[in-house]
């Protein structure tokens, strides 16, 4: 008797037994990635073991009344409850990962740009990353894409250890990054060992790689307009952006052609200082009324010789200046607009509340016409007005002659308007025969012209163009006046801020003096002022 008892004492232990090596067996199996020998043999024998427990434990009649069997079996059930609700939540974290970027610029998250991009890879795409120092957030930004994508793959090489393959891409030295795509491959960077990839790089470099299409763009010179080299005031940031996206730049004079050269995808009116010829203007209009596409960039006190060729689309562009005093607080001065409200439109549509500013910019007025879809595209906010007299030392608000704010600084048009008859004199009034004759290959096409017209020019060129949003405007402007897929629009990817603080040496010793021996001072004072007073 004294025996049985004994081994009903201990037998309550069996169940923890039991427990335990299922748990061992489960862990084992999660970690190693599989399931034979090991972890299914522990599974198996703490089942069995829980088995035997349950079959000793009925051999009495008592033995679901007592209070010890009753608190066990409470504590199995709630351990494989808790067992169960462990594992759905692995395999939903599996299934469905949540990752959430506290940084200020989301530096561990993709662009939108960059998602877009790689989820619509059709076809395989493989980064070589030549590197002989492996950095940890090259390897993160390069899962980052690999999520988004299978068809997105990468590969991190020691061209030491492998110089086979090094020399099968051409490597010259450790750094250099290839993008590989069916038969198609090409160098996109070449960094000091160990250094970060640019996501900015690698997903132009992507969209240029598996992309078909090579638009041309013209830009209009003999005007004063931005010149594309690498000088002051030039747009030669933004040409070289471009050209990554698979655009082919040529410029335009149209004093010495008679029209639009029929392969132009774009042409882009940018900063004019003197006004067009009317045989430019209306080279330009016969280019929209075939479907064309025109970017106008033009600032303030400019006669651009346009207003005849705008008026048919609805647009005056207004000949004051736009003051904004709240640009004072970024650092900026009151003839810098800033933007912050976008309108609702492909290009602006991710920008949110971003930032774009325009240095010296005029306001833009619209009124609604027939075929065509009019959006503002930057709106100022209600602090700002269009001077009259910018020149006067006191900038403020004259209501009998300034415009107050909101004010449009840029406006997107897409339709087709009709061209205004041209008076005939008798002398070349159209003969019968020429009423009746067909469509010539030049005359309108039926695809609607697309117009974006800006109240400045300075915010895309050098030095500018990488500055907060500025060249996110201009880039999308032109992937939608090109009519290329939507996909594209959207934010550049963004760079890593230099968060760096430059303090000088005797900034660093009152940091170290205040740190070190005042707040310790102060803590340890009031310490004892609080065991002074509880005396």
């Amino acid at each position: 008797m004294k025996t049985i008892t004994t081994n009903r004492k201990y037998l309550k232990y069996l169940v923890w037994i039991g427990l335990f090596l299922i748990v061992m067996g489960l862990v084992a199996g999660l970690v190693s990635g599989t399931w034979l020998p090991v972890p299914l043999a522990l599974i198996i024998t703490g089942i069995v073991i829980i088995g035997l427990w349950l079959f000793m434990g009925t051999s009495t009649q008592s033995f679901w009344k007592r209070r010890s069997t009753q608190a066990s079996t409470n504590a199995l059930v709630a351990s494989l409850a808790a067992l169960g609700i462990l594992a759905l939540i692995n395999f939903l974290g599996v299934r469905h990962p949540v990752r959430v970027d506290l940084t200020e610029d989301k530096l561990h998250t993709l662009s939108p740009q960059s998602e877009r991009i790689v989820h619509s890879l059709q076809q395989p795409v493989k980064v070589w990353v030549f590197d002989r120092i492996q950095n940890p957030a090259n390897r993160e930004l390069l899962e980052n894409y690999h999520r988004y994508s299978s068809q997105f793959n990468f590969e991190v090489v020691d061209p030491q250890l492998q110089p086979g393959l090094a020399q099968k891409f051409g490597v010259q030295s450790s750094g250099e990054i290839y993008l590989q795509s069916g038969t198609k491959r090409q160098l996109i960077a070449k960094l000091p060992s160990g250094d970060r990839i640019s996501e900015q790089k690698l997903t132009n470099s992507i969209e240029q790689i598996t992309s078909d299409r090579h638009d041309k763009i013209y830009f209009l010179q003999g005007h004063g307009e931005h010149p594309l080299e690498s000088v002051e005031g030039g747009l030669y940031q933004a040409v070289e952006a471009l050209k990554q996206k698979n655009y082919s730049i040529q410029p335009l004079n149209l004093a010495e052609k008679s029209a639009v050269p029929k392969d132009a995808d774009l042409v882009v009116i940018a900063g004019p200082k003197r006004a067009l010829f009317s045989g430019e203007v209306k080279a330009l209009g016969d280019y929209l009324q075939r479907g064309g596409s025109l970017l106008l960039m033009v600032d303030p006190n400019v006669n651009s010789g346009l207003e005849s060729l705008l008026q048919d689309w609805g647009i005056k562009l207004d000949n004051r200046l736009v003051i904004d005093p709240s640009g004072r607080l970024v650092g900026l001065n009151a003839v810098t607009p800033l933007v912050t409200h976008y309108g609702k439109h492909p290009i602006t549509k991710d920008f949110g509340d971003g930032i774009s500013f325009y240095r010296l910019a005029r306001d833009i007025e619209t009124k609604p016409v027939k075929g065509v879809q009019q959006t503002p595209l930057l709106i100022t906010n209600d602090r700002t007005w269009a001077a009259s007299k910018p020149e006067s030392q006191q900038l403020q608000f004259n209501p009998g002659s300034d415009r107050k704010g909101p004010l449009t600084l840029g406006v997107a048009l897409e339709g087709k308007v009709q061209p205004k008859a041209q008076p005939t004199s008798p002398s070349n009034k159209p003969t019968p025969s020429s009423k009746a004759s067909p469509k010539s290959a030049n005359s309108p096409a039926s695809s609607n012209a697309r117009l974006v017209v800006l109240g400045n020019s300075d915010f895309v060129t050098n030095g500018l163009f990488d500055q907060q949003l500025n060249g996110d405007v201009f880039l999308n402007s032109v992937s939608w006046l090109s009519k290329r897929n939507e996909q594209t629009l959207s934010i550049r990817p963004k760079e890593e801020k230099n968060r760096r603080l430059n303090i000088t040496s005797q900034q660093a010793q009152e940091i170290t003096l205040t740190s070190m021996l005042i707040l310790p001072l102060i803590g340890v004072t009031a310490a004892g002022f609080q065991w002074w007073r509880r005396r």
